[in-house]
């Protein structure tokens, strides 16, 4: 008998977790958004690394190689960011049907809103920073953001995005600290940790029902 009362109890537990909290977040998506910011990253390093070496043969860079170097960094950032976003969606959207929920509820309207409106203020920051000239804090401000961004949707999905959050926004004020190391955070902060995130709630959510 007590079984039975402690299986009703965890029913009605998933239930009420279900309608208040969007479960359908895919492990996978952070292991291949992980994935998809260290190859971005690979390719940015590779980038500094041929305009330094034609700056050390020119004797310095002209203004035009240093815009275009920027311009091709937030064409990078964008396609980065929409790959992350697209696969995402994919693997949420695959968890969702394989456990036989709809993906467009209240909680991930909530989850939605509560991270776009830190996204939306720190793209503004962001831009700001790219008018006035100020590179160099574009990785720790994304860390930042990002952080906090994750961390105000966590009351509407798994709690324990909030430990990815907090590392990414130590990582953040970090690398104020050490700006000449920003794509280093970069890397650790969106690739790594996204990978180690996203196996873990792999492992912790998903395993089982992959197995059966």
């Amino acid at each position: 008998m007590n079984e039975q009362h402690l299986q009703t109890l965890t029913d009605i537990k998933q239930i009420m977790e279900r309608s208040s909290r969007f479960i359908s977040l895919s492990g996978l998506s952070g292991v291949v958004a992980g994935i998809i910011a260290l190859i971005g990253a690979a390719i940015a390093y590779n980038w500094l690394n041929d305009y330094y070496l034609v700056y050390d043969r020119n004797g310095g860079a002209t203004y035009q190689s240093l815009r275009d170097l920027e311009i091709r960094f937030i064409l990078l950032g964008i396609t980065v960011l929409v790959a992350a976003l697209a696969s995402g969606m994919y693997f949420t959207w695959r968890k969702a049907k394989r456990d036989g929920m709809p993906v467009w509820t209240k909680s991930s309207k909530n989850l939605l809103l509560s991270m776009c409106i830190p996204l939306a203020a720190g793209g503004a920051f962001i831009a700001g920073l790219i008018f006035h000239g100020l590179n160099a804090l574009i990785a720790p401000t994304c860390l930042v953001f990002y952080g906090m961004a994750l961390l105000n949707t966590s009351k509407y999905t798994y709690s324990d995005i909030r430990y990815l959050a907090i590392i990414d926004i130590v990582l953040g004020i970090c690398n104020l600290f050490m700006l000449k190391k920003g794509l280093y955070f970069w890397a650790v902060g969106f690739g790594v940790m996204h990978i180690i995130y996203g196996t873990s709630m792999w492992w912790k959510y998903e395993r089982k029902a992959n197995a059966n």
